[in-house]
């Protein structure tokens, strides 16, 4: 269970640190592309997350 834990963590970290990145970076005029990718990395762990959790939740059998 502290393995999905520490995969959500990850996923909110790199999500926030894309975000200040891009900031810092476009305050700056420079290229803002690190922090679109780390963005863009963190949504995609985001589904793959989401729907794993779909699936082990759909496989419970609650109430039977």
């Amino acid at each position: 269970m502290e393995v999905f834990i520490i995969y959500w963590v990850i996923v909110v970290l790199l999500f926030v640190i894309g975000i200040i990145q891009i900031i810092v970076k476009a305050a700056k005029d420079q290229p803002v592309k690190p922090g679109l990718k780390l963005v863009i990395a963190s949504v995609i762990m985001l589904v793959i997350g989401a729907g794993a959790c779909a699936v082990i939740l759909s496989n419970l059998n609650i109430g039977h």
